[in-house]
């Protein structure tokens, strides 16, 4: 691991103006900690190399509060095991319980945190091995799974350049929730739906969110869901446990009297980012059938550019988000 300053930051504009200082006028790169989970991993490993890293888990940034209107407000630093077991998250937003109960281990989701989460780095052994070609951790070298392995890698949104996969369950969670990310940066803040916080890789897949140099995720809020929503997270792994998702589909559907009103729905585990289709949405609406969730299957995978290893994961995926449609129009929750 590299030397590196650390700061402790008072309050939110503190912090951003320190990041905004150090990355403008002194061409540092700057990264936030709160749990460290991935970022301390990754500093190990001499992926990340920050001249500088703010801590910001002091920050009043650790509450999850129900807006006016029916929604909910979680701060950035909340841990993912607060929110995976809070009651107003169970009872109205079950899916994004599931979605973070399924992932990592009870003493990860103890540190993890809901900003960390949303900029989680792919899995891709390549991006992880310093010895080895990545256009994501060193634009221009080359991707070294494109001929290498890539088993665990997407189908959907993936370039010339790379073709690494979004490792997240909980980003699956908000995608499919309709989610909105609060940002702080030195001149303004901004909310960012989270359909347009993610970046495909094209070629800069250094690039993974449309987060600016010395902005930092203050909140992210789910909108009030209609009566009659139903969701289920579904996701499908090597092992029980401890495991990243080759496919898993998280699904918020709305039924009234027998029929589809409204849908949406995301995968994880098959895209360069946190994968949803509006077209294979609206194939949804109306009377539930097989026929209908096939069609939306097919659908969503259309445009999918599978490789040699990975070729399993559009019948995969395929079947997943079948079962999952399935579980959410009949109210079953995970076995």
């Amino acid at each position: 691991m590299d030397v590196f300053q650390l700061r402790r930051a008072d309050d939110i504009e503190q912090a951003v103006r320190a990041a905004a200082y150090a990355e403008d006028r002194q061409g540092a790169p700057v990264r936030f900690l709160a749990g460290g989970t991935t970022l301390i991993d990754l500093m190990k490993l001499d992926v990340e190399k920050p001249a500088m890293v703010i801590d910001i888990s002091r920050l009043p940034l650790d509450r999850i509060e129900p807006t006016s209107d029916g929604g909910v407000r979680i701060g950035a630093t909340v841990r993912n095991a607060d929110l995976a077991h809070h009651p107003f998250i169970q009872e109205h937003y079950p899916v994004l319980s599931q979605a973070l109960l399924s992932g990592a281990s009870a003493q990860l989701r103890n540190m993890a945190t809901t900003a960390g989460n949303l900029l989680q780095r792919t899995r891709c052994v390549y991006f992880r091995d310093v010895a080895m070609p990545c256009n994501k951790r060193e634009p221009g070298s080359g991707c070294s799974a494109m001929d290498g392995y890539h088993r665990n890698l997407a189908i959907l949104g993936t370039s010339d350049a790379c073709i690494a996969s979004n490792p997240s369950d909980m980003n699956v969670a908000l995608m499919a929730l309709g989610a909105s990310i609060d940002i702080q940066g030195p001149e303004h803040a901004r909310t960012v739906g989270i359909d347009d916080f993610f970046t495909l890789p094209g070629d800069t897949p250094q690039r993974e969110t449309v987060l600016e140099p010395g902005e930092l995720i203050t909140h992210v809020t789910l909108p009030p869901l209609p009566t009659g929503t139903r969701s289920c997270y579904l996701k499908l792994r090597d092992r029980a446990s401890y495991e990243f998702a080759l496919a898993s589909a998280a699904v918020a559907m709305t039924v009234s009297n027998g029929g589809i009103t409204v849908a949406r729905f995301a995968m994880g585990g098959i895209g360069t980012r946190p994968w949803r289709s509006p077209s294979a949405e609206l194939l949804l609406t109306g009377a539930p059938s097989p026929a209908v969730f096939e069609a939306a299957a097919d659908e969503l995978l259309r445009d999918a550019r599978p490789r040699p290893q990975n070729a399993f994961k559009v019948e995969l995926a395929r079947r997943c988000l079948i079962h999952a449609l399935h579980m959410a129009v009949d109210g079953r929750s995970i076995p």
